[in-house]
């Protein structure tokens, strides 16, 4: 399993609709091949950041299938307009935590 791990910075005062248009978008999210679970964090210390943290099987599942599925184009139309400077990315492998070997 791969955790994509995205900071997302929403320009100010656009939260709100972000997380509306989060909520319209996650279905695609949730339909791509190799997807297992998603979660969307609002940061209580900066206002308008968020955090998202995507389950894939594999990172080609995410690097490969979903930004090149057809659908993506609707995850950008809804989505990508909210954020100022373009989110963070990064891709981890669990080391060591509560169920890990």
């Amino acid at each position: 399993m791969v955790l994509e791990a995205v900071t997302l910075h929403i320009r100010p005062g656009q939260s709100s609709n972000f997380e509306s248009a989060f909520r319209q978008a996650q279905p695609i999210l949730a339909s791509m091949s190799g997807y297992i679970s998603h979660e969307l964090q609002r940061c209580l210390e900066i206002q308008d950041q968020y955090l998202l943290l995507v389950r894939w099987r594999t990172i080609e599942d995410h690097t490969v299938g979903f930004r090149n599925h057809p659908d993506f184009a609707e995850w950008k139309r809804l989505l990508h307009h909210f954020y100022d400077p373009p989110p963070t990315i990064g891709h981890y492998e669990r080391v060591a935590g509560s169920g890990a070997d």
